[in-house]
């Protein structure tokens, strides 16, 4: 069994799990990655050059038989509840950078509900509040000025 981790380590390894959900980790997403972790203030005391280092751990652990029932494993018990909203916020976040949701993260985004113990209302929100973040700007109706 691998060491437990601590709340940082977990919401990365959140976001690299859906990132990597299609097989192809996209700059796009890597971006939307180190932005999270250079603004959001849960991570505040992160040191930031672990970033790399942590992202490669999860990726490691993925290429193991049984690795994303372990990395899943690994985050839900290191997140209390208040976190686990923002680990799916974040993985949403992550999954909606390309501008493309892909079926794998569909399906990796319903498993994360799940090993999370989500409140099915509570994760229609975040994805609802994602959808939003994440329109195309020409959606939008122009201010006449």
């Amino acid at each position: 069994m691998q060491r437990p981790i601590d709340h940082h380590t977990a919401l990365i390894f959140t976001m690299v799990l859906i990132s990597a959900a299609e097989g192809v980790m996209t700059d796009a997403e890597l971006e939307a990655i180190g932005r999270q972790v250079r603004y959001l203030p849960v991570f505040r005391d992160f040191d930031q050059d672990r970033l790399t280092e942590v992202g490669r751990e999860c990726a490691e652990l993925l290429r193991h038989e049984d690795g994303l029932d372990l990395v899943c494993e690994m985050i839900a018990e290191a997140l209390p509840q208040p976190l686990r909203e923002t680990a799916y916020a974040l993985a949403c976040d992550v999954a909606a950078a390309d501008g493309i949701l892909a079926e794998e993260e569909l399906s990796l985004l319903k498993l994360l509900r799940q090993r999370l113990n989500l409140d099915r209302l509570v994760a229609a929100a975040i994805e609802r509040a994602t959808y939003a973040r994440h329109a195309i700007a020409r959606a939008a109706p122009r201010a006449r000025s």
